[in-house]
């Protein structure tokens, strides 16, 4: 016997194919998503304080609920305990888990039906779990969205644009305000061969920006069309392959970034004629990583990824397979797709056994991801294991990232002296190894440091040469952030209308990409919120929401809680009981103060 239990879309019970009746009361559901999404296991006493505070017995009333899981699921032994732990057992599938869960494989042969978390249900009466439902299903409506990315994306790689192009369909419809989902869709257009149906998307989506957005796609989408018109060179062959891939990498070496992209791009075009595998593995590694950390287009670079993941999995060769899966992954994490980046980096992990390299950029990726979640424990650990393997190479590059995410966990959780010391250890990293592109990052930093310890002065000279290093390497994110630290700075000086027009520029330059690094959007918007709620509430408001639907999509849980701390601050009565119930899991102990 084998049980289904569906959450997306109307929750109901499928036994052997049969749908049946599912627990009685729309509490009962609310009750089995919250203990079955929870990272911990809830105790009894906070469950009958969030679900049923109106009830003569909350206590009695949760007990009776959890009794009709059991009923209903056919489950006696499940729903017990204090805390009170699932205990489904074998033979019980939930479409929830399914999908977080779900291999490249795994995703290949489903069918992604969609629909949202609970769809139907609603508990006016408990606005904390509204809250938490809210986050839920933003968070889900953005595992859906990457599943079916992917999906499109191993299709592409495939070179079965239909298919592909159809996927991409369902990923438009389901978020037409993404640029990326167009893109996809227009190139899985021009694979299938049907230029004149991608040209017509194109057009579409340029009124659609312009009718909704009051803005346009970036260029890039346009050009697209051109993509295919580029004449293929005179003279063919693995020589001319290579020496297009070392001259793209020396221009990139070099600073000339378009320009080295240009060349990979032809390189990739020659080796894949000559029908050289491992060359074209390494020129796509070379293209793919180039794309991914200039941040010139995420879609062609997942597409060129999942290309040498595939010829390197025919080679057998595992380094270049699981480097591969580590940029795919460093592309989910930037844009917030946890799940599949986690399923990317296992596989990476997996094929990169026993080489040190890899693996210390392996970890230093996970302990992003982390981060970013605000999993700090988890983090630390992570970057911790990257720097380890880092120091058995003698890795100064990736020393200096992971010592810089170390000191942003730091830095977020209070411990500035930490912050500092590993902040300063990044910035002499890069300086050994002359990596001048990154050194906005860690000084940008510990800048915000220096604000936190008063050091105003010396906040501002490093912040001023970190912004002018930036804007010189047209890096959006380190000028997002190093412009983001300019506006924080000048409302610490007190100067309100200045720290708003450097925060608003922060969040214009970050969001330059089609793909932007969504962390660094959301400690943007959290600054805009801060300091506007002193001077004009409506504004503040605006970015506070801007903020939660951001960081509820991507599972930032952090910055959910800090949107709740700024509706709370603006007056919403209901707002710090829900921060309570979504820093449940946020081992922060300065943020914990705040909610106490």
């Amino acid at each position: 016997m084998s049980e289904l239990i569906r959450l997306l879309g109307p929750p109901h019970v499928e036994r052997d194919g049969i749908r049946l009746p599912g627990p009685r009361g729309a509490k009962a559901w609310a009750l089995f998503a919250y203990l079955l999404l929870r990272r911990e296991a809830p105790g009894r006493r906070h469950l009958a304080e969030l679900f049923f505070t109106e009830a003569e017995d909350p206590l009695a009333a949760l007990r009776w609920n959890l009794a009709e899981l059991r009923r209903a699921f056919a489950r006696p032994d499940a729903f017990r305990g204090d805390p009170v732990e699932l205990r489904l057992g074998g033979g019980v599938e939930v479409d929830v888990l399914r999908l977080l869960s779900a291999t490249p494989e795994d995703l290949a042969a489903m069918v992604i039906t969609g629909g949202e978390l609970l769809e139907t249900i609603s508990l006016h009466s408990s606005p904390a779990f509204e809250a938490w439902l809210l986050a839920e299903r933003r968070r889900l409506a953005t595992v859906v969205e990457g599943a079916l990315r992917e999906q499109a994306l191993l299709r592409l790689a495939a070179d079965d644009g239909i298919e592909a192009s159809r996927t991409a369909a369902r990923l438009v419809a389901a978020n037409p305000f993404e640029e990326g989902h167009h893109e996809l869709l227009v190139r899985s257009l021009l694979a299938a061969g049907d230029r004149d149906a991608a040209a017509a998307h194109v057009h579409a989506c340029d009124d659609l920006f312009r009718r909704e957005l009051g803005t346009e796609p970036s260029q890039r989408l346009r050009g697209l069309l051109d993509s295919g018109s580029v004449a293929a060179l005179p003279v063919g062959g693995v020589a001319t392959a290579r020496a297009q891939l070392e001259a793209g990498e020396a221009a990139l070496a070099a600073g000339a970034t378009q320009a080295g992209i240009d060349l990979l791009r032809g390189a990739a075009r020659q080796a894949r004629v000559t029908g050289d595998d491992a060359l074209s593995v390494r020129v796509w590694l070379a293209l793919g990583g180039a794309l991914v950390h200039t941040m010139r287009g995420h879609e062609e670079a997942a597409t060129v990824l999942h290309k040498a993941a595939d010829a390197a999995c025919r080679l057998g060769d595992r380094v270049m397979a699981a480097t591969a899966y580590r940029e795919i992954a460093f592309i989910d994490v930037q844009a917030c797709r946890r799940q599949r980046a986690r399923v990317w980096l296992d596989r990476a992990e997996a094929a990169a056994e026993g080489w040190h390299d890899e693996l210390a950029s392996i970890h230093g990726v996970r302990g992003m991801d982390f981060s970013d979640a605000a999993d700090y424990p988890e983090a630390v650990a992570r970057l911790e294991q990257s720097l380890d393997h880092a120091r058995r190479i003698q890795g100064q590059r990736q020393a200096a990232l992971s010592c810089s995410l170390l000191g942003r966990v730091y830095l977020l959780t209070g411990r500035y002296a930490d912050a500092r010391a590993h902040l300063e250890r990044a910035a002499q990293a890069a300086e050994r190894v002359r990596w001048l592109a990154f050194r906005p990052w860690p000084e940008a930093l510990l800048a915000e440091v220096d604000i936190e310890e008063a050091r105003l002065d010396a906040a501002r000279d490093r912040l001023e040469h970190a912004f002018a290093m930036a804007c010189q390497l047209a890096d959006p994110c380190w000028e997002g952030v190093a412009a983001r630290g300019l506006g924080v700075l000048e409302a610490r000086r007190g100067d309100r209308d200045l720290a708003l027009t450097w925060l608003v520029d922060a969040r214009h330059r970050c969001l330059r990409p089609a793909s932007p690094y969504q962390w660094v959007h959301g400690w943007i918007l959290d600054g805009l919120a801060d300091v506007a709620r002193v001077g004009d509430a409506l504004q503040a408001a605006d970015w506070a929401r801007a903020l939660e639907s951001l960081a509820t999509r991507g599972a930032m849980r952090e910055f959910a809680v800090r949107a709740c701390l700024h509706r709370h601050r603006l007056g919403d009565g209901q707002a710090m009981r829900a921060a309570r119930v979504l820093a449940a899991d946020v081992d922060n102990p300065r943020l914990q103060e705040r909610i106490h």
